[in-house]
């Protein structure tokens, strides 16, 4: 190999170092308030849907608007898209750290949220292109998979160990390094990336992206009215409203040549069901991760970065389960790893019918580490499988659905579990989701662990369901990572 091969290898393996930082970014500020709300409730007061709002504010932007801005990345230029989201999420950083209110603070989640969609597609498709050899790209792509799932996975300890001793800002400021830094460093170390003419991405339905955001955020929104406050009449005419668009968002899709989302690959069941895998185990994650952040401050009385420590071995385990689960996939086979997915995560689940108003950390312990498992092979075989159940020409989709799936997995998960959370809350006799504790007495931390059982329970039943279903509509041949 001469010196100009060496060089341009060091220069590919560097671009990715520096390319892994918004990645890591993108993945972390979905997770990284579970353990900071309490902090944040008690200094801006938020109601209870504001808080919820402020969770998956940024989950809903980037699952809404993944698909869109990687077609527009194909058409304008991936780094320089990648460049303009990146400046974009670090000065929406600063304004969300700084929120004088909850109001100010959803907007500023949102706007990252509108960020973080830019860089997932753009940032895959410039580490693609730093690698000519393919063993070395495969190489590069499980790497940029394994940080994005850790950084799902250890959001909540960084956010308790920096609340641990600053304002709960901090969890938000802490993204400017990275972004300083790779605005600087990606310039000189990686090159553009374009798609090419007439590429699925070439054209972007703008109708299709307003209805399918519309809809998607007037049921959610429809959910948590609900749960909060009741089921009132216009609870039930948004939800109703929202329904409606969603549907003609599908009926839209079928009649376009080129669909922002191909519902035609939901016709293939292999397909159908790593969609649901990317969908599923993250709605759980957020939901348990999120009121167990709750339940370990303000029912067991640990402090942030007490709580911070117990949410450690469940990333361990789920970072360790992403490099590992692929060379297992290949002797087991990708029916075998779904099944065990959704078996383990319901297990984990399950285990948290166990807890109490005391004494239920090894409970939450036991959890994390079992349905972190099966967290873990959701991240690793998700996309691989969601890719090779449709013909090459759709690769690209396929991709962009499952990514979607997991961005809209970890915002649902919050907004459905949670005011199923709230709504049982509420039915025995108290509304407050976060900051319950001394100050509202057992009762309220009684209503709160009940409302935690009951969205666990149903997490768990949903699980075993799937698992069921991928076990009898799954080929058995396997089908290994490729």
């Amino acid at each position: 190999m001469n010196s100009v091969d060496v060089a341009a290898r060091s220069r590919a393996w560097w671009g990715l170092a520096v390319m892994l930082g918004p990645v890591l970014l993108v993945a972390m500020d979905g997770s990284v308030l579970f353990l900071a709300m309490p902090r944040i409730a008690e200094a801006l007061e938020p109601t209870d849907g504001q808080a919820l709002w402020i969770l998956d504010a940024y989950g809903f932007a980037v699952g809404a608007l993944l698909v869109a801005f990687g077609g527009l990345g194909d058409r304008y230029g991936r780094l320089r898209l990648l460049m303009a989201g990146t400046g974009a999420f670090g000065l929406a950083s600063v304004g969300a750290a700084f929120a004088p209110g909850p109001e100010l603070l959803i907007v500023c989640r949102a706007l990252m949220g509108v960020a973080g969609a830019t860089l997932l597609p753009s940032a895959l498709a410039v580490v693609s292109g730093l690698f000519a050899d393919p063993r070395e790209r495969s190489r590069a792509i499980g790497i940029f998979a394994a940080t994005f799932a850790a950084g799902f996975g250890i959001g909540p300890v960084v956010g308790g160990w920096l609340l641990s001793g600053l304002w709960w800002g901090s969890v938000f400021l802490v993204n400017l390094p990275v972004v300083v830094g790779f605005l600087g460093l990606a310039p000189v170390l990686l090159r553009e990336v374009r798609g090419g003419r007439g590429d699925w991405g070439d054209r972007v339905d703008l109708p299709s992206v307003v209805s399918s955001a519309v809809g998607i955020l007037a049921v959610v929104h429809a959910v948590k009215q609900s749960a909060a406050e009741g089921a009132d009449a216009g609870a039930v005419v948004t939800g109703v409203g929202g329904a409606v668009v969603l549907g003609w968002f599908v009926r839209r899709q079928l009649r376009l040549e080129e669909p922002l989302l191909d519902v035609r690959l939901f016709r293939d069941r292999v397909f159908a069901v790593a969609v649901a895998t990317g969908f599923l185990p993250l709605a759980a994650w957020s939901a348990s991760a999120y009121l167990g952040g709750v339940y370990l401050q303000s029912v067991l009385g640990l402090t942030v970065l007490q709580a911070a420590s117990a949410a450690l071995p469940g990333a361990v385990v789920l970072t360790v389960t992403c490099v590992v689960t692929p060379a297992l996939v290949i002797r087991t086979g990708t029916r075998a790893a779904l099944v065990a997915c959704h078996l383990l995560v319901a297990a984990g689940m399950l285990v948290l019918a166990g807890i109490g108003t005391g004494g239920g950390l090894g409970w939450y312990l036991a959890s994390t580490v079992v349905a972190g498992v099966g967290y873990g092979i959701s991240f690793s075989v998700v996309a691989d499988t969601a890719v090779g159940a449709v013909p090459l020409s759709r690769a690209g989709s396929a991709a962009a659905i499952a990514e979607t799936a997991n961005e809209l997995g970890n915002a649902l998960g919050i907004a459905l579990l949670g005011s199923l959370a709230a709504w049982v809350q509420r039915l025995h006799g108290t509304g407050e989701l976060t900051g319950v504790g001394g100050e509202s007495g057992y009762a309220a931390t009684s209503a709160f662990v009940v409302g935690y059982q009951v969205a666990v329970v149903v997490a768990g039943l949903l699980h075993i369901a799937l698992g069921a279903i991928a076990l009898r509509q799954l080929p058995r041949v396997k089908r290994g990572f490729g």
